[in-house]
């Protein structure tokens, strides 16, 4: 692993949120969409001025991205729905499963939502990731999985990095359009470095990902190999994602659920500025 200069994690959002996940810079508006999943609540922040909103929503939201025509795609407990700029909500696909909701989700270069979910038990299997499409059609893209979170995409679109995090891999497929095929391992994590949870691709394609129980996020090579790990101050970082204006600030949800003495900024949303560039995340076209 080639050395690096410290970078230190700073504070944008104090916040206390149970379970924050899915940073999200939405560039149309200039702002990072996250959640507090438990706290069933979606976040909003503009660097540029700081203003802040909360939407609160009616189930557990493990996912909320912005649409291309307004307003937000979220991956609730029972399925997707949307809210329209004016904040009236409807469903989108809906599939109720008891002891099953939504968790991370992404939008993939032709503008799909990829949607993620898990049991509250996190029942082996009991998972799965479905493919949301433009149109309104849903395909199961994976079965069988059993805590569903980080899914990217290469700069060239024809790769996606998808973490089942009860295998303490990152994996990576072929994609082509709603098809994946050959899936193998870009990367385990060894036992006592914490387990993968969201992640995002840089411009060179390059692999972050955030290690819950690690206290770190994690910058793989295309081949696999480590090649940066930067420690962060709390005990479970989530996800994270490039934003800002020139998406060089790297930002990263965390959590406090099922600590007994978290660190004071668990909860919050943190930021590492400068760390790298980003790619330009799509809107949900649906």
């Amino acid at each position: 692993m080639s050395a690096s200069k410290v970078l230190r994690a700073e504070v944008a959002v104090r916040e206390a949120a149970e379970l924050g996940e899915g940073p999200t810079w939405d560039a149309a508006t200039g702002r990072l969409i996250w959640v507090d999943i438990l706290g069933s609540r979606v976040h909003t922040y503009e660097p540029d001025g700081g203003r802040r909103t909360v939407l609160a929503t009616e189930q557990h939201v493990g996912a909320a991205k912005p649409r291309a025509d307004g307003g937000l795609v979220v991956n609730l407990r029972d399925g997707v729905g949307s809210y329209s700029p004016e904040g009236a909500f409807s469903w989108l696909h809906r599939e109720p499963v008891p002891g099953r909701r939504g968790n991370d989700a992404a939008v993939a270069p032709d503008g799909a939502l990829w949607a993620g979910s898990m049991t509250y038990d996190e029942t082996p299997g009991g998972g799965n990731l479905i493919r949301l499409a433009p149109d309104g059609s849903v395909t199961t893209v994976l079965d069988d999985v059993t805590v569903s979170n980080g899914t990217g995409w290469s700069p060239d679109g024809t790769l996606m990095y998808y973490v089942d995090t009860a295998t303490r891999r990152i994996d990576v497929f072929d994609v082509d359009g709603e098809r994946v095929a050959g899936r193998r391992e870009l990367a385990t994590i060894e036992e006592g470095a914490g387990f993968p949870d969201g992640l995002t691709v840089d411009a060179g394609g390059c692999v972050w990902v955030a290690l819950w129980d690690g206290a770190a996020l994690r910058r793989y090579t295309p081949s696999g190999a480590l090649d940066r790990t930067v420690p962060l101050p709390v005990q479970r970082p989530t996800a994270c994602a490039f934003g800002g204006p020139d998406l060089t600030d790297l930002y990263v949800s965390t959590a406090r659920v099922g600590l007994n003495s978290p660190h004071p900024l668990a909860g919050s949303l943190l930021v590492l500025p400068g760390v790298g560039r980003g790619i330009a995340q799509p809107a949900f076209a649906g």
